[in-house]
């Protein structure tokens, strides 16, 4: 049950740029429309995704914006409560979330109101569902992102600014991540320019391969740079997710000068770490394979989470 909690919540985290050409024009209209963080803050009432027209406060202080941490944070906003699923939270935003005490994944009502919130962010049209609008507006002002616009983390933070009069904030967080990639792809294509990579999941002893356009992916191969093996060229189009299944005979395909390992896997889960054709695998062999645990930031999209995984990129293969 744990598991596909956490694949659930992994696997729709979104996508980087892959759908920023639908996105880009409302997320563009959005920051446009937006108070500036110049104008006095008033209350405001918007339309969410849903059409729900949603009166927002002047000047929220106690937000719940469960799975949109990482935009929050961006923007200098520290939650009252924060996602988890049994055993697990964003680790990689520990820091920043240090004493913000934790919230089921499912938000049940009683422990919502308990909280006191005074806005209340839904990243996804589920979150909603039935009469749960209802009764979280009941707690709170209550805005869902919506599951189009949130499969777009740029797209999603431009609006998160949009909500709580922001929007300056947020497109300064993208500009200045936009630098930092920038910059790191130039780094790379100094030592390693035309050199390929690919990033693993490894959980219960089955490995699951980021998608080329999705995810850590599009960090890796659009934003900076580095080649796509022709095997997450064939995994990508077969599959739907961000990170797919990927059957270790496959992997023995894998030529990647580069392998990026997000190891979840326990101590009875290192079957698969000890067979001769993952020992074989190229990077694998040639001592480049660079392991991260679960707890890192590659399978979250947002602007803190990818600067994270641009320093870890950085730190393996520019030495």
């Amino acid at each position: 049950m744990v598991m596909s909690l956490w694949l659930a919540a992994c696997g729709s985290n979104g996508s980087s740029n892959a759908n920023n050409a639908s996105n880009n024009s409302a997320a563009t209209d959005a920051a446009t429309n937006a108070p500036t963080a110049t104008e006095a803050p008033t209350e405001r009432t918007l339309t969410d995704a849903l059409g729900n027209e949603v009166t927002i406060p002047a000047d929220p202080q106690r937000i719940i914006g469960s799975y949109l941490e990482d935009h929050l944070v961006a923007l200098g906003i520290k939650p009252v409560a924060q996602w988890s699923v049994p055993n697990g939270i964003q680790d990689y935003l520990s820091e920043a979330l240090e004493g913000v005490p934790t919230i089921a994944y499912d938000l049940p009502f009683e422990a919502v109101t308990s909280f006191e919130p005074d806005l209340i962010l839904m990243a996804y049209d589920s979150n909603v569902e039935g009469d749960k609008f209802t009764q979280y507006s009941k707690i709170a002002p209550t805005f869902t992102i919506g599951d189009t616009l949130v499969a777009d983390w740029r797209a999603t933070l431009l609006k998160v600014g949009e909500v709580l009069g922001k929007s300056e904030e947020a497109q300064k967080a993208l500009d200045d991540y936009d630098v930092k990639a920038k910059e790191a792809k130039e780094k790379l294509q100094a030592v390693a320019a035309g050199e390929s990579a690919a990033a693993l999941w490894f959980v219960q002893d089955n490995f699951y391969i980021v998608s080329e356009k999705l995810s850590s992916g599009d960090l890796l191969y659009n934003q900076l740079g580095l080649t796509v093996p022709e095997v997450v060229k064939e995994i990508s189009a077969a599959g739907t997710g961000n990170w797919n299944a990927i059957p270790l005979e496959k992997l023995a395909e894998l030529d990647a000068d580069h392998l990026f390992l997000i190891n979840s896997g326990t101590d009875t889960d290192s079957g698969a770490l000890s067979d001769p054709i993952w020992k074989n695998i190229p990077a694998v062999k040639n001592g480049n394979l660079y392991e991260y645990p679960s707890t890192s930031s590659w399978l979250y999209a947002g602007t803190i989470a990818y600067s994270q995984v641009i320093d870890d990129v950085l730190e393996s293969i520019v030495k």
